[in-house]
């Protein structure tokens, strides 16, 4: 060969050097250049192709440092014996990949199960308490240990002893980033377990627990949480329950079902029950009941809880309390993990759990998700009377409502998208078939302003009642 084939493009940023690597790399990767084949010397390609000879020595190393072409002694480069790679990728590139841009929601309001409202959060207390934090700035900078630090674990054991009635050491307890992180980590000590999951649920448990091949079962629910009968029925070891405020009928498990519930885990030493109490801190009328776990005197109730809906979502703070013998298994499987979760932001939360801020912001985000949830309701009996009945009012961000307009689910949830609102109905949830006699829409009211509720219910309604 006596000169190189490479067209410069003038439109490209790319330096000369880098086009000469990419035109000879692609053809030796097609095969057009064979192999054995000589390239010219630096000189004359370099006089050939106008350019200086640092510029082809600097595409002859890339060349040759990627095994592209190979040096013989006073003989010159050649190019190398390689096999037809296609395609061929140059240096520093990526192949191409779908974009991956959130797209903007085209709804004007959006009842969704995840909203919660950010302007609630206790930004300055906790940018005070953060700032402290820098005092111990050296000691913060150190690893910390797996279960997350002891000062937030302390914090945590008070404060789910004083409202959930959970009766455990910070020794029992794991910190980590969110529900999902931990749930993944016991998924794989219950690889050998059958997992009941409720039906409709949360769909997302479902999914982690199937990415740790973990077996699960459906198992319905109705008005009292998941049906005793049928999970007998399943074969299932584990039993994983919403009990609270079960999602996403918002149904409330009676102490009789609860008392059951924990009959079917001591009938078998080997059977487990998870409890996902994710939004217990909304309740707004009676008493809270206690928890499973603190119900259960066997220690067969694993306690799931997150900050992700009484903060933010973005801190990414859960917790799961661990039975004595989940816990050996746990820290024999993952004792040597780091915390996923920054202990600027342990520390943080500690101090505002225990320092009674926490307690106090709570109270103040329950009285406005309370007027939200009256907002919502009185606006729907206000917009179709007898024709709506609700559900799961007592605790939580989410409601559920029953619509007897005659249309069926799909036509409710199409001509509110119509009308720019979002709402989703019950069936999304189920895995299960299932036929109620009137279709059920999931509200999420925690992100919504009054207005905007009373705005959209009035778009629902005409929708609804007046299309088109």
């Amino acid at each position: 060969m006596d000169y190189i084939p490479v067209v410069f493009d003038p439109q490209s940023t790319k330096p000369l050097y880098y086009q000469i690597y990419a035109c000879l790399a692609e053809q030796i990767a097609s095969g057009q250049l064979t192999a054995g084949q000589r390239l010219p010397a630096r000189r004359s390609a370099a006089a050939n192709l106008g350019v200086s000879r640092n510029t082809v020595e600097t595409a002859y190393a890339m060349l040759e440092e990627e095994g592209y072409i190979e040096t013989k002694p006073r003989s010159g480069y050649f190019v190398a014996d390689i096999a037809p790679l296609f395609p061929f990728q140059p240096q520093g590139s990526t192949a191409a990949l779908p974009a991956f841009e959130p797209q903007e929601s085209t709804f004007r309001v959006q009842f969704s199960t995840r909203g919660m409202d950010a302007g609630l959060f206790p930004a300055k207390t906790w940018a005070r308490i953060e700032r402290g934090q820098l005092a111990r700035l050296e000691t913060l900078l150190q690893p910390g240990q797996a279960q997350g630090d002891l000062q937030l674990r302390q914090a945590i054991a008070a404060y789910l002893s004083q409202y959930r009635a959970v009766r455990c050491t910070p020794d029992q307890i794991i910190v980590g980033a969110g529900i999902e992180y931990l749930l993944g980590l016991l998924a794989q000590l219950l690889r050998e377990k059958k997992v009941a999951v409720e039906d409709p649920g949360y769909q997302k448990t479902g999914v982690i627990l199937q990415n740790s091949q973990v077996v699960t079962v459906p198992v319905p629910v109705d008005a009292g949480g998941i049906q005793l009968d049928k999970l007998y029925e399943s074969g299932a070891q584990v039993a994983y329950v919403t009990p609270s405020h079960q999602f996403p009928t918002g149904a409330f498990m009676p102490m009789g079902r609860r008392s059951a519930l924990l009959s079917w885990a001591a009938a078998d030493l080997d059977r487990l029950i998870v409890e996902d109490d994710y939004d217990s801190e909304f309740r707004f009328s009676g008493r809270a009941t206690p928890s499973l776990q603190g119900l259960c005197s066997t220690g067969q109730v694993v306690y799931l809880g997150t900050f992700s809906q009484s903060l933010a979502p973005s801190i990414r703070i859960g917790y799961m309390v661990l039975p004595p013998h989940i816990l050996a298994a746990w820290r024999q499987r993952f004792a040597g993990y780091a915390s996923t979760v920054s202990r600027f932001e342990q520390q943080t939360l500690a101090e505002l759990l225990s320092g009674g801020h926490f307690a106090r912001h709570l109270n103040r985000a329950r009285g406005v998700y309370r007027r939200r949830r009256d907002a919502l309701v009185s606006a729907l009996q206000h917009a179709f009377g007898s024709q709506v009945e609700f559900g799961g009012l007592h605790t939580g961000l989410f409601l559920t409502a029953t619509l007897k307009l005659g249309l069926s689910e799909s036509q409710l949830c199409q001509r509110a998208e119509n009308a720019g609102v979002l709402v989703t109905g019950l069936s999304r949830y189920q895995r299960l078939a299932a036929s109620p006699n009137f279709p059920v829409l999931v509200l999420g009211y925690g992100a919504l302003e009054t207005q905007q509720i009373t705005h959209a219910v009035g778009l629902l309604k005409k929708a609804w009642l007046n299309p088109g």
